[in-house]
């Protein structure tokens, strides 16, 4: 996926190094984190190098700015943005992974969420953790029905322990406009 051009200028962005953990530049932890061992400092940083790795291999890629989306938590004109990680408090095994986008009405949020699910689960043996638990922030405006569909994918891979099957069995959500749907916006 390198190469791929942005209208908004993903190549012109300033990022954050790679190998430190500035907090300041990534999403607060949310609800669906709240209870769990959050990530931080070299913990965040290792499993959010990996991330890089897995979603440029998946072609994981936001397409408003043009770039790996591992790299929005480290994009400083979206501070806030991004990835958040916890070990589940009771399961080890067990990782869950909150995106907070950049906008509350992102038009990406359902497919970058899903992708991220394919990638962090469609390779386990690349991290140590059995499931990745993947949900959107409560910030964005479809968070319940993008959180809904996950929650069938991620049960449905429980269940077959298949990728593929779990993806294309979850339905997206319908885009809306202020609750209501209206099949003459542009988005």
């Amino acid at each position: 996926m390198r190469g791929i051009r942005s209208m908004l200028g993903g190549e012109d962005a300033e990022f954050t190094d790679p190998t430190a953990f500035e907090a300041e530049y990534i999403p607060e932890s949310g609800s669906f984190l709240r209870g769990h061992d959050v990530l931080t400092g070299q913990r965040h940083v290792a499993f959010h190098q990996l991330t890089a790795e897995l979603f440029e291999e998946r072609g994981v890629y936001d397409m408003t700015f043009g770039y790996n989306l591992a790299k929005l938590n480290r994009d400083t004109r979206h501070p806030g943005a991004g990835y958040r990680y916890a070990v589940d408090a009771e399961d080890s095994t067990v990782l869950w992974a909150e995106f907070s986008p950049t906008t509350e009405f992102c038009p990406q949020t359902d497919t970058l969420t899903k992708g991220s699910f394919r990638a962090w689960n469609g390779n386990p043996e690349r991290h140590e953790f059995d499931l990745v638990r993947v949900r959107a922030a409560e910030s964005h405006q479809q968070s319940e029905a993008v959180n809904e569909a996950l929650a069938e994918m991620e049960a449905q891979y429980r269940e077959t322990g298949e990728i593929d099957a779990a993806e294309s069995d979850a339905a997206a959500p319908e885009p809306t406009v202020d609750g209501d749907a209206n099949p003459d916006a542009p988005f």
